[in-house]
C-alpha cells in the first residue's frame, strides 16, 4: 500500500523563514527612514504655515506676539514632533525655528536633535534650512547655514 504524505520538510520551512528575516533585515531599517522623512515634512508643512500669520502681522503693522489688543496672535498650536522656539516680538528678518523632539524618529532627535527653520530677509523672501541629515531633507529646504 502507497500512503502518500503531505506537507513542507523542515529544510523547506527553514528556507522560507530564512527568506522572510532577509526581507524584514532589509525593509525594517528603509521604513524607518521613510518615517523620519515624512516628519521632517510634515514639520516642515506645520512650521512654514506660521508664515502666513508672521506676515498678516508684520502688514498690520503688529511687532509684539500675543493674544492680547494690538498683539499679533500666531495661532500655533503644539504638535507632538517639534518643540518652536518662542517668537515674542516680530522683525523684517523673522526667523521661525521648531527643534525635533517628542514623538520624532530617534534619526531626528539623536545626540544634537535637529531642527527646521523658516528665515525671511528685508524683502520679505522666505527660505527654508535645515540641520537633519541630508537624506531627510526635503528637496526644498536647504542645508543650515
Amino acid at each position: 500500500m502507497n500512503t502518500m504524505q503531505k506537507g513542507f520538510t523542515l529544510i523547506e520551512l527553514m528556507i522560507v523563514v530564512a527568506i522572510i528575516g532577509i526581507l524584514a533585515a532589509i525593509a525594517i531599517p528603509q521604513y524607518q527612514n521613510y518615517i523620519a522623512k515624512s516628519q521632517v515634512s510634515r514639520v516642515m508643512s506645520e512650521t512654514g504655515a506660521i508664515k502666513t500669520a508672521v506676515e498678516t502681522c508684520l502688514l498690520e503693522g503688529k511687532t509684539t506676539v500675543g493674544t492680547g489688543a494690538g498683539e499679533c496672535d500666531l495661532g500655533v498650536t503644539t504638535s507632538n514632533l517639534y518643540t518652536l522656539t518662542a517668537i515674542t516680538t516680530l522683525t523684517q528678518t523673522q526667523v521661525i525655528t521648531g527643534t525635533f523632539s517628542g514623538g520624532a524618529a530617534e534619526a531626528l532627535k539623536g545626540t544634537t536633535a535637529g531642527t527646521m527653520n523658516w528665515a525671511r530677509d528685508a524683502n520679505g523672501s522666505w527660505r527654508c534650512y535645515t540641520t537633519v541629515d541630508p537624506k531627510y531633507r526635503p528637496a526644498a529646504c536647504s542645508a543650515s547655514s
